[in-house]
């Protein structure tokens, strides 16, 4: 065992008496030391309720005959940091808990691992740690919020907070309605309701086979969550005790059908950066088209917030993932799992319980999967759009640019009535490196939304958007405005072309124009110049290659 190195031997005198001192004894040292990571923090709704989890993980990991050790890794809410400088770190923070992942794990010579996540840059940075160790591991996502209800109306976070602020702004309801929704919309723990990032990167996580089934999708508040992490502590000692180890699961396979379950469902924008991390991490190529590709092969079936009306717990009563599996069929690659069976089995003892949330293949919403990748002289290196959120008349659309340099002012701009039908709003300099940490834009995406402007007006960015978003809006355009990408020489009144269908986005700007712009416009200076926000600036990559690590070996 890997725990040998820090247990066993003469020399490990000290060790072991430092090991006493935590309150192992004596036949733990024949034991397998397996390790919680666990990102337990009040400051997270999605992670409120991981204390509990921790003793359903740590009595599992004890039935099967191992020594749990729990360790803390950190947590930011994407929602409690949106819309001001706290979202500078959130995509950042997702490299920080891989290499935390890393430094507990080798330092104190673990040889299993448990991963208790929820919330959106925690999962894939604790996959993006495991698949650099290449230990035995196992996922545990702490499971979606239950809907809001008010009034007899199920609620959601996105809508029925950041899209209600406009609607309040434009008159449309009351400010004792609005405090309402606002006490409302969020009853208790879990991650929010919809195939927002953390649930869609719970779904994935599943689907590559990282966590046991009904993982994904089980609430929060269901004791259901509780056996699956009891389950899943047992089932860890298993898979030290027979050396299946991440990368044996984490193949090429595994992201083909995280992926193709992603477009199925219509996920969050953000998985695509993610899975391009984690691949990174894996040593599995995995360039940004196949994402387009996939798409293009695989119907989406399900109408889940933000886009459609149905919740996460919704999907979970339909079946959850297993019943996804079912109904893309032959669609799904055959793969090993942490379960112990593969793939193809749990597609095979699957049920599909509720034919309306999750649709036959043959009568799905749109025959293409929920994002598209777009290319084009605006995005030579591809941006990404969620277009099973964007309604028929708005697939294609051309308007007339109006520039921000932040997202500040672009939201002070829309609240103010100032943008008008046929604009495209571009917020740039919010890229990896420009942001830096490429900040979500869903206060301006719902802000468009709340005000009416859903219809005729488009956004693009260097930056990202929340799993909430919906609307034409289209983020990570590569390369960014701080590389001296196309985006930053756009000019109020340039006219700006998206055309989803055929997955491009150009600016009708000439190239003799462009070229003199470039030797013209100064690029701005990085915001920030000093601590880690700055260093990440100097060492993150392209968002097309996943806003990861140059340089970072595997």
């Amino acid at each position: 065992m890997r725990s040998d190195e820090v247990k066993k031997g003469l020399e490990r005198v000290p060790h072991r008496a430092l090991l006493y001192a935590t309150g192992v004894n004596q036949r733990d040292f024949s034991r397998p030391f397996i390790g919680i990571a666990s990102a337990f923090t009040d400051l997270i709704p999605g992670h409120v309720e991981m204390r509990n989890l921790e003793r359903f993980v740590e009595r599992g990991i004890a039935y099967g005959g191992g020594v749990p050790f729990i360790f803390g890794i950190p947590g930011i809410c994407d929602g409690i940091a949106m819309g001001h400088s706290g979202m500078f770190y959130s995509l950042p923070s997702r490299e920080l808990i891989a290499d935390a992942i890393e430094t507990v794990v080798q330092a104190h010579k673990l040889d299993g691992l448990v991963c208790l996540t929820n919330c959106d840059k925690i999962t894939p940075g604790m996959l993006m740690g495991i698949a650099r160790l290449n230990i035995p591991a196992i996922v545990v996502t702490a499971g979606p919020m239950v809907a809001g209800n008010f009034a007899g109306q199920r609620l959601s976070l996105v809508r029925d907070t950041f899209e209600a602020l406009a609607r309040f702004k434009k008159g449309e309801i009351d400010e004792s309605t609005l405090n309402n929704l606002e006490i409302c919309a969020c009853p208790g723990a879990g991650s929010c309701q919809g195939l927002y990032t953390a649930n869609t990167m719970a779904c994935l996580t599943e689907a590559m086979g990282m966590s046991l089934p009904g993982c994904a999708t089980a609430p929060a508040v269901l004791a259901e969550k509780k056996r699956i992490a009891t389950y899943s502590g047992e089932r860890i000692v298993e898979l030290v005790k027979e050396n299946i180890r991440p990368r044996d699961i984490m193949t090429r396979a595994a992201f083909e059908n995280a992926i193709r379950v992603d477009m199925a469902l219509g996920g969050s924008t953000n998985t695509v950066l993610h899975l391009l991390a984690i691949a990174h991490e894996t040593g599995v190529d995995l360039p940004l088209n196949v994402f387009d590709e996939i798409s293009r092969q695989t119907p989406h079936i399900a109408s889940l917030r933000p886009g459609g009306e149905f919740f996460m717990e919704d999907l979970h009563w339909s079946g959850g993932i297993p019943a996804v599996f079912k109904t893309l069929g032959d669609m799904i690659k055959d793969n090993p799992t942490v379960s112990g069976h593969t793939v193809r089995e749990i597609q095979e003892r699957a049920v599909v319980f509720h034919s309306d949330v999750l649709r036959p293949v043959e009568k799905a919403y749109h025959p293409e999967g929920g994002l598209a990748v777009l290319f084009g002289n605006l995005a030579p290196e591809g941006a990404v759009v969620k277009q099973s959120a964007v309604s028929e008349s708005m697939m294609k659309f051309t308007g007339k640019a109006r520039c921000f340099d932040r997202e500040e002012d672009a939201m002070q701009a829309i609240l103010g009535g100032e943008i008008e039908p046929g604009t495209v709003i571009v917020i740039r300099y919010e890229g990896p490196k420009g942001g830096p940490g490429m900040r979500e834009m869903l206060a301006p995406t719902s802000a468009v939304i709340g005000m009416g402007l859903g219809e005729s007006v488009a956004l693009i960015t260097d930056g990202r958007f929340s799993g909430g978003t919906r609307g034409p809006c289209i983020g990570h355009i590569s390369p960014e405005a701080a590389e001296g990408g196309p985006i930053a020489y756009i000019q109020d009144g340039d006219q700006i072309e998206i055309d989803i269908p055929n997955k491009k986005i150009t600016l009708n700007v000439g190239d003799n124009e462009l070229e003199r712009r470039k030797k013209t416009i100064k690029l701005l200076e990085p915001k920030i110049k000093q601590g880690y926000l700055a260093r990440y600036s100097r060492m993150v990559s392209s968002a097309s290659k996943g806003a990861v690590y140059l340089g970072r070996n595997i």
